[in-house]
């Protein structure tokens, strides 16, 4: 996604060879016009699939998770990092470990909302792990819900998460794959589309 990239290129900053800050326009401030861009290429990405809800993460994951509900015309739900005092019943949970921010934690979705036969969309802003999406899809499999597809803003291709994802099985699409961080530049991995197109 050009737009994407070209925001990445322009604004994102190199914390390391493996942390890459895109906080002024998509998980601090977000650029609503990249957000409705985001929303519009997944529902486009995902076009003609069952798919009957998204399901994200809070926080970073439900800008473009809403734009994309907004655009496909269905309910976004975000499992929740931190206790509700009013979500407390028929709760289902799964442990998620960030990479960024070193960190795990116990997310939760009410059972209200997810619920077997459901067809999920999961959405979220980056994928370096896999640990966000594994903790969506066990979220998923405790409901008895199938998943249609894991749409990511950003993959860190040069990390295992998008091929343990894959090999499972699940189709994941990612708006914009970085393979490199090296050296404080941002290379993109070349996708099947743009190789075809050559």
């Amino acid at each position: 996604m050009k737009m994407l990239k070209d925001m990445i290129l322009s604004e994102g900053i190199v914390l390391s060879e493996s942390v890459l800050k895109v906080d002024s326009f998509l998980n601090h401030q977000m650029d609503p016009q990249l957000m409705k861009a985001i929303g519009q290429e997944f529902a486009r990405r995902f076009e003609g699939q069952a798919v009957n809800k998204i399901l994200t993460i809070e926080s970073s994951g439900i800008g473009p998770g809403l734009m994309t509900a907004l655009e496909m015309g269905l309910p976004l739900i975000f499992a929740r990092k931190r206790k509700s005092l009013t979500l407390t019943d028929g709760l289902i949970t799964a442990s998620v470990h960030s990479f960024t921010k070193q960190e795990t934690n116990e997310v939760t979705v009410s059972d209200k909302f997810v619920q077997k036969g459901d067809c999920i969309l999961i959405i979220d802003d980056f994928l370096a792990n896999g640990q966000a999406a594994l903790g969506l899809v066990e979220i998923c499999e405790k409901t008895g819900t199938s998943v249609a597809g894991i749409g990511i803003v950003i993959e860190k291709a040069f990390q295992d998460g998008g091929e343990q994802l894959r090999n499972k099985g699940f189709r994941v699409e990612s708006l914009a794959r970085i393979s490199s961080l090296q050296n404080g530049d941002i290379s993109f991995a070349q996708d099947k589309t743009e190789v075809s197109s050559l």
